[in-house]
């Protein structure tokens, strides 16, 4: 995660010192740009160079949270030429530079912004700002909970739709395929059907309310294997044609599972770069510890890189164990086999 601080006063400058410190701690990789004569207070302050707009520019399109130090105004005319859609814009703050005050101006719920607002605001012992109606009102915010949990949104138009039936008094259905633990927040209530509500599920087909939101968690895992210099076209067609088979969006995939001596396949990288989704590697000894039992088994496999399977056993080790939805299939020199791991709805785990 990288974070990307502006300031444009001594005082401000400094704070960003602090704010940066306590961002590290939190696991963020962090940026403070300040202006020229402000450089010299701490060797990590970098100059705004050459100028704020291109340095806002590129933290807007490479950063998940950008935090301006100093007044408002700064803030809304640097973000304006780049501000796009809630979906996908980073989360805004700003701060004044005695820290009394934290605000929250883009991506409340989907970036993040109102909570990262609270935690900053926590550890300056200042006064978070937060307008969004849901908040206000400290009402359930479906974009927000969605995000946190690793949800897709089927549309921001129904997600508006169910926050303003909350808000004009509720109550709003709840619907879904998986567990449900926990109590339901206020105004949310088990249905079947009804005028209004959300569904969690992973089924294109299911839309039980007249007018539903639909989240679909990220529980989807790609094992892949694959001849040395596959190209990625070869990988894309397998994956694609299988998961339409499925009727699973390419966005429900959470990561992409291989081993280890395939971390220099360019074709296996570059679709997982392309496609924005996380990969990660096993060792041989780890794969063949997967839990689970009927694993399709090769010699020649065994025999190129210790397992007897690539494919389901990364599947399977990256699903935590989870079910498998397609077993091991063929095409083009590609081994492919898909996940999904168990999945659980609780309202009280909000992180």
């Amino acid at each position: 995660m990288k974070a990307v601080l502006f300031s444009f006063t001594r005082r401000g400058a400094r704070l960003s010192i602090s704010i940066q410190s306590y961002l590290k701690l939190c696991g963020w990789q962090v940026r403070a740009l300040t202006g020229k004569k402000f450089v010299s207070l701490d060797s990590q302050l970098e100059e705004i160079e050459p100028d704020l707009a291109s340095c806002t520019g590129q933290a807007f399109s490479g950063a998940e949270l950008l935090v301006f130090i100093g007044a408002s105004g700064i803030a809304v005319r640097s973000i304006a030429p780049y501000i796009k859609s809630k979906t996908t814009d980073p989360a805004v703050l700003v701060i004044d530079e005695k820290g009394q005050y934290v605000i929250p101006l883009l991506s409340g719920h989907i970036g993040g912004a109102n909570q990262m607002t609270r935690k900053l605001a926590g550890y300056l012992h200042g006064q978070p700002v937060i307008t969004t109606a849901t908040d206000v009102n400290h009402l359930f915010a479906v974009d927000e909970w969605a995000a946190r949990n690793h949800m897709v949104i089927s549309s921001m138009r129904e997600a508006k739709a169910f926050s303003a039936g909350l808000l004009d008094g509720g109550p709003v259905g709840v619907y879904s395929d998986f567990p449900v633990e926990g109590t339901l927040p206020e105004g949310l209530e088990m249905q079947p059907s009804g005028p209004l509500g959300m569904a969690i599920t992973l089924s294109q087909d299911c839309y039980p309310f007249a007018e539903t939101v639909v989240l679909r968690p990220r529980i989807i895992h790609l094992g892949i294997g694959c001849r040395k210099d596959t190209p990625e076209e070869a990988i894309s067609r397998l994956v694609l044609r299988e998961l339409r088979r499925l009727r699973i969006g390419l966005n429900l995939v959470a990561d992409i599972a291989t081993i280890d001596i395939k971390k220099q396949e360019k074709g296996l990288l570059h679709f997982a770069r392309n496609n924005a989704i996380p990969i990660q590697f096993y060792s041989a000894g780890q794969l063949n510890a997967a839990p689970g039992l009927g694993f399709a088994s090769s010699r020649f496999v065994q025999k190129t890189t210790g397992t007897d399977n690539v494919c389901e056993r990364a599947a399977v080790l990256a699903s935590r164990g989870g079910r498998l939805l397609l077993h091991k299939t063929v095409r083009d020199g590609v081994t492919l086999a898909i996940a999904c791991e168990e999945f659980c709805v609780n309202f009280e785990m909000m992180e």
